[in-house]
């Protein structure tokens, strides 16, 4: 039951074009992402999927895998999508890792991988990371679930959920965006319809829920710092050896 990562990257960007092409200590942001998920043991093959041929061009110099994909995909789940009923048909189990997460942790990507693949119920999971930084909790940029004893997701929102009406010892936990999927939900979610959730918070996940799936989540053992704007690559770097 072979696993890969693939790695959605597009150059366009409202708040930050060009960003996967950006440089951080001397390589672009992509290559850092990249060496990240080489460290995986887990994980039996890695690709990047864009529609941008400076990317494609980019990650070809590097001798790595890369497809090309249509510019009608929508969003990284459809670029996963499209690559997985194209080309890499072998493989069962699919995991999700955003081109502008230099930090993500590969131990982190390790454990989806084995929970894909020694537990056959498990069609899509994620991760989530407690909140210590309480100005976090009301920040709309950083999304909360909530989720249940069996570690099934309940609920993904912008709002600080749980909402702590009498002011009681609540933990909060924040959404990390990767994503893994066995490869028959990953084909079938692509297909589904936005709902109604997933429109009013913009949260794409809402749309498994909303159709009675599951997402189960894990708890990563290291906060995500992604990159959104050119001001944080300054923050990026404090971090990166």
């Amino acid at each position: 039951m072979k696993t890969t990562v693939v790695i959605p990257s597009r150059y366009g960007s409202s708040r930050f074009p060009g960003k996967p092409l950006a440089m951080i200590k001397g390589k672009p942001l992509l290559q850092h992402t990249i060496e990240q998920v080489m460290k995986c043991k887990e994980v039996d093959y890695i690709s990047v999927a864009t529609d941008d041929k400076r990317i494609y061009d980019f990650i070809r110099s590097l001798k790595f895998n890369v497809f090309m994909t249509p510019k009608t995909c929508k969003s990284g789940t459809d670029r996963l999508a499209f690559v997985a009923s194209k080309f890499l048909k072998n493989c069962e189990n699919f995991i999700n890792v955003q081109g502008d997460e230099p930090l993500i942790d590969p131990d982190l990507i390790d454990n989806l991988a084995k929970v894909l693949k020694r537990n056959k119920s498990v069609e899509y999971i994620t991760a989530a990371f407690p909140i210590k930084d309480k100005n976090s909790i009301n920040n709309p940029s950083i999304v909360k679930v909530v989720f249940d004893k069996n570690m099934d997701a309940l609920y993904f929102s912008r709002f600080a959920i749980p909402y702590n009406r009498d002011n009681a010892e609540v933990k909060y936990y924040k959404h990390i965006g990767i994503y893994g999927y066995k490869k028959k939900f990953l084909l079938d979610f692509s297909k589904s319809k936005s709902s109604s959730l997933e429109k009013t918070e913009n949260l794409e996940q809402l749309r498994a829920l909303e159709n009675g799936k599951k997402i189960r989540i894990i708890l990563a053992k290291k906060d995500s710092v992604g990159l959104d704007t050119s001001e944080d690559i300054a923050k990026v770097e404090k971090y990166l050896c």
